[in-house]
């Protein structure tokens, strides 16, 4: 049942800053950035401040890399890696990159204008790696979150992982696009940023909860439910309670630390 070339690794949990410091050593601050890989072929889901770590990784294995890196979205939290990911400075290596949710505006665009001053010191132009950009359209409804975000099904060898992040669950009723997303999946990797009892305060804030996510898990015969896209108040001893609830609820729930590497 485990497939050793199908891999995931998290690179980044967090959601909305990076929180690096004394309380989030354990859980980790940086945020997201999910690594797939599927035999020789490199997936990298949203370039949050964990692509960094990501890019020296791979320039440290000395040859070129190749990979496609998919957001979910551009918010800042989700694209600020970006200048920093050591491959686009090698002119060897070869990015695919992709987005699904722009609506027209195209992701070089968007990626350029946070590469341009006063906003940053260099321009996107200085990356010396071939870089494509593909703009896909997603399907006529996109999981609900301010400005629009993408899901991803990622189905390999024989086994399913779903990265789902920046969704607001829906008050009446289990989201049915989340719901195709992830049926019967291996792992569901779910942005769970507040509890039940916080959601309230942060309604239309584009997140959802860990209990929203067991429902969804439940729902669609989940094996594995990752939480992620944690609240950047949320210290280590909040996200060690909310692990301790979450297996409680649904065995096999486990919330997501850098360094985290599953096999589907």
């Amino acid at each position: 049942m485990v497939h050793s070339d199908y891999t995931v690794r998290f690179w980044g949990v967090r959601g909305s800053i990076a929180c690096p410091g004394p309380d989030t050593v354990r859980y980790g601050g940086n945020t997201s950035c999910v690594e797939i890989r599927c035999g020789e072929h490199l997936m990298v889901f949203d370039g949050g401040t964990g692509l960094r770590l990501l890019g020296n990784e791979l320039t440290s294995a000395g040859r070129p890399a190749e990979l496609d890196l998919f957001y979910s979205h551009t918010h800042f939290d989700h694209i600020c890696g970006l200048p920093f990911f050591a491959p686009c400075y090698d002119a060897q290596s070869k990015i695919r990159i992709w987005a699904g949710h722009l609506n027209g505006k195209g992701i070089e665009a968007v990626l350029n204008s946070m590469m341009i001053a006063p906003l940053f010191p260099i321009p996107m132009g200085i990356f010396t790696a071939k870089i494509d950009f593909v703009d896909f359209i997603a399907g006529e409804v996109l999981i609900p979150h301010p400005n629009d975000a993408t899901g991803y099904r990622i189905e390999y060898g024989g086994k399913t992982v779903a990265y789902i992040t920046d969704t607001e669950h829906r008050p009446n009723g289990l989201d049915p696009n989340v719901l195709k997303l992830i049926d019967r999946a291996d792992v569901m990797i779910y942005d769970a940023s507040y509890t039940d009892a916080e959601y309230p305060s942060h309604r239309d804030w584009g997140h959802s909860t860990w209990e929203e996510g067991v429902r969804l898990a439940n729902a669609a015969g989940v094996k594995t439910l990752v939480i992620f896209h944690h609240d950047p108040g949320h210290d280590d001893d909040f996200m060690d309670r909310v692990a301790a609830d979450a297996a409680s609820a649904r065995p096999d729930t486990i919330v997501a630390q850098e360094g985290l590497v599953l096999r589907p």
